[in-house]
């Protein structure tokens, strides 16, 4: 078997002085949707992400809240990674820089720098932005305040270690103009004019007027301060200069970093200083967006105009979101953020567009031809078009995927969309299913379509990984016909394909209603009671470690029968066929199924549980099941599962 091509993808990590907001989703939601993307085609994929928890205003956070530094990043974290279950983003490595192993990196690190002469004792003077985290010159300040959160600076004076830049501006200057490393690479003038040209000044990197950090192995008064330490993480999540990994020699160089642009000075210039310093290869390209927007405004907590994604994804869906922050922003611009602009977008080209064209195409094959098309065949026009742009359609998501350009990725997915919708009017099969001599052209324009979206939900699984089986599924797609393999070929579905109704992908919005409920609690920085719910339970959930996972044995089973339990009004009682032999479980879920809903089903079950009687009858195991809700709204769903046999092990 030939080796994997590696493809190692990070975001920043996030500073956890608050609760994570929409701003923070779009740079995860994109590096999940290139990694996703990456995987599909077969690289072997390390997606990195983190928090950055050391520093001055973590401390005073801590400090107001009445609690250690340590205790306040514990709480954060698991928000941010509850919001990245939320979202389903499929990191492969979250890394927290009060890590012991990225401790132990970071003190090797500096050391290694000090040693080769690149690091010095000095004094500090200068101005202070403290939400920043950054030190300012006079010439760089906005009417006096911090250019990049417009708050006031403060006079620092402490004694400090500094690291050398200079060595390396004619490097990075070259690496800026001369490479394609920066995305895009438009922003490279500004910083050769800003911070090179004018000569780059020496950076502070440790501090002594506060004890949150890592502490210098060698001089204990000094901390190392946050941009050695933050920017350190991509290499030290690899097992640099540490022992809890070993991956730097397969994953590095970075294939990508991924930054909004109020950190871009420090990937683009100080990272690469310190990578030169360290004698390490540079990341192949530094991809750098822009803020999303409220009235004009970068969203931040501080200034009041958070939007809770925990809001949103509660009342669209996480995938509705997910499309709608990787639409609006083109790389490197600002895309601007409001309830209108969200909901119109959901509804034109989610509900009306994409949701529509599964659905119709899916309800015509059930009504004219009872769920199962045909073998019959009849070509016609229109049908060269929309198969020539169907199966061109891979080939230029894979560029835009290359460059980092989500925004007309996905725009040249829609453009399939709309082109499938037309091809409905244009062949109008309500008017060939009059006639039975059209029968077999009918059941081509039917199969074009499915073939078409089967192509369109096979890229799109990238951006939108929890909706798009569904929609695979309605259209009686299985995982190889969805394969990445197959998304250039058409005629890849069965001839007889059979569909299978489902709900609707994406319902449409209420716009009027919708826009006065969210802008009412933006407004009042109200908090949804879901999110809130949600919010909580996430925060208060335990951390377990990897042995405490492996000892609940998650298997596939297949619902043989399934009865009431008598004198109960809750329990079902299933017969379990778990790959050797058939189990009795008993589950409270009947007042959310009748009996003979689930047979047939694969179902997940917890199959190492303790054997335990209920209303007499024994169980042998848990049935998976998620909910929401509680009392009389409170909803329950069995968790099933396609294309796995009976026994498959989940890992």
């Amino acid at each position: 078997m030939c080796k994997k091509e590696t493809f190692y993808i990070t975001t920043p990590i996030y500073y956890p002085s608050g609760n994570p907001h929409i701003g923070h989703c779009y740079t995860t939601v994109a590096c999940d949707s290139i990694a996703r993307y990456r995987r599909m085609q077969g690289y072997d994929v390390m997606f990195l992400t983190g928090t950055d928890e050391h520093g001055l205003k973590i401390e005073q956070k801590a400090a107001e809240k009445g609690v250690s530094p340590k205790e306040y990043v514990d709480e954060i974290a698991e928000i941010f990674k509850g919001l990245w279950r939320f979202m389903n983003i499929s990191y492969d490595r979250y890394i927290r820089t009060t890590d012991d192993y990225h401790v132990e990196s970071v003190q090797k690190i500096f050391k290694t720098l000090y040693d080769k002469g690149y690091i010095y004792k000095g004094e500090y003077s200068g101005k202070y932005c403290t939400p920043c985290e950054s030190f300012w010159t006079e010439s760089q300040l906005v009417d006096g305040k911090c250019p990049e959160c417009g708050r006031e600076v403060t006079e620092a004076k402490e004694e400090a270690y500094f690291f050398k830049m200079s060595p390396f501006a004619d490097r990075i200057e070259k690496l800026l103009t001369e490479t394609d490393y920066l995305r895009p690479k438009t922003r490279a003038t500004e910083l050769v004019n800003n911070f090179i040209r004018p000569g780059l000044e020496d950076l502070c990197v440790s501090r002594t007027t506060f004890k949150w950090g890592i502490p210098v192995t060698f001089d204990d008064k000094h901390v190392v301060y946050v941009w050695i330490d933050a920017l350190s993480n991509y290499i030290t999540a690899l097992g640099y200069l540490n022992g809890r990994y070993d991956d730097y020699d397969k994953y590095w160089p970075a294939d990508t970093h991924m930054v909004a642009k109020d950190i871009m000075r420090f990937h683009a210039i100080i990272w690469p200083a310190m990578l030169m310093a360290l004698e390490l290869p540079l990341p192949k390209h530094l991809a750098v967006h822009g803020w999303i927007t409220f009235n004009g405004q970068k969203m931040s907590k501080s200034l009041g105009n958070v939007v809770d994604p925990f809001i949103l994804g509660e009342r669209y869906g996480a995938d509705a979101i997910r499309y709608h922050i990787m639409r609006e922003m083109a790389l490197g611009s600002d895309s601007s953020f409001s309830n209108e602009i969200m909901i119109n977008r959901i509804n034109s080209d989610l509900a009306n567009g994409l949701g529509n064209l599964v659905s119709r195409t899916v309800a015509m094959v059930e009504k004219y031809f009872g769920g199962t098309l045909p073998s019959e065949r009849e070509t016609g026009e229109f049908d060269d078009d929309l198969i020539g742009q169907a199966t061109s359609l891979r080939a230029k998501v894979d560029g835009f995927i290359e460059k980092t350009q989500l925004q007309n990725a996905l725009a040249e997915i829609f453009k399939v969309v709309s082109r499938a919708n037309k091809y409905i009017d244009e062949t109008a099969p309500w008017i060939l299913a009059k006639d039975e001599k059209n029968r077999a052209r009918l059941a081509t324009v039917l199969y074009n379509l499915l073939d078409t979206i089967r192509i369109v939900a096979t890229l799109l699984s990238a951006f939108m990984p929890t909706t798009m089986p569904k929609a695979l599924e309605q259209i009686g797609a299985d995982e190889n016909s969805a394969s990445y393999e197959n998304a250039d070929k058409f005629n890849v579905l069965p001839e007889n394909v059979t569909v299978k109704k489902g709900e609707a992908l994406f319902p449409r919005i209420d716009v009027e209603k919708e826009i006065e409920e969210l802008n009412s609690i933006i407004k009042n920085n109200d908090e949804d009671p879901r999110a809130a719910k949600i919010r909580e339970e996430l925060a208060g959930v335990a951390q377990i470690g990897i042995d405490d996972f492996a000892a609940s044995d998650i298997r596939v089973g297949e619902v043989k029968a399934c009865e009431k339990v008598k004198k109960s009004k809750k329990l079902l009682k299933f017969t379990i066929f778990d790959g050797a032999d058939e189990r009795t479980i008993v589950s409270g879920i009947a007042m959310f199924y009748q009996p003979e809903e689930l047979v047939g089903k694969k179902i997940l079950f917890v199959s190492n549980l303790k054997p335990v009687k209920l209303c007499g009858v024994e169980s042998h195991g848990m049935i998976l099941s998620a909910v929401e809700g509680e009392g009389k709204d409170e909803k329950l769903q069995v968790l099933t599962i396609d294309g796995m046999p009976a026994g498959a092990k989940i890992c």
